[in-house]
């Protein structure tokens, strides 16, 4: 059984955030493969399940992803080599997968959590890059909270068939 992770925060405010990568992406798949979210206050998340995969959003917020994370494996006694998070990552540009296996957070506060709740970084992360900022200004953590263009989000939903192939 395989748990592949969409990170995101909760609520209307993020919906079309670039720090929602995650979600947005797992949404998009839950749709194609006609799974529907429910919310499971035992694992502070949303979830989908089929007998060979479970989908999640965590519902803890992104810097608190591993509490739910945890709490899944640990329930149906899952090894994080069986763990795929998808995120946002602002060290690759916009719209560029790569997927590792045992990488460090570098710096992703979310994935951060995670490594820290489970104690371990052997788990196979899904990069999907949001760029930074032209504008040297805005710092990253506001970057990665504003919202998307709408051309940009088309974009994001249109690497859903990669991100099903790396992760299926």
């Amino acid at each position: 059984m395989k748990v592949i992770v969409g990170l995101g925060n909760p609520g209307e405010k993020y919906i079309n955030t670039r720090h929602n990568f995650g979600f947005i992406i797992l949404e998009s798949i839950a749709r194609e493969i006609q799974q529907t979210f429910s919310s499971d206050e035992k694992f502070k998340s949303e979830i989908a399940r089929s007998d060979k995969f479970i989908l999640v959003k965590p519902t803890t917020f992104m810097n608190n992803s591993g509490e739910a994370v945890s709490r899944i494996l640990n329930f149906y006694k899952i090894q994080p080599k069986d763990l795929y998070v998808i995120h946002d990552d602002v060290d690759l540009p916009f719209g560029k997968i790569k997927k590792q296996f045992g990488a460090s957070s570098a710096g992703h506060r979310g994935v951060e959590s995670i490594i820290n709740e489970l104690g371990t970084k052997e788990f196979w992360r899904v990069r999907i890059g949001v760029g930074k900022p032209v504008d040297t200004r805005i710092e990253i953590e506001d970057w990665v909270l504003t919202n998307m263009l709408p051309d940009e989000l088309t974009q994001v939903i249109g690497l859903v068939p990669a991100v099903k192939k790396l992760v299926f």
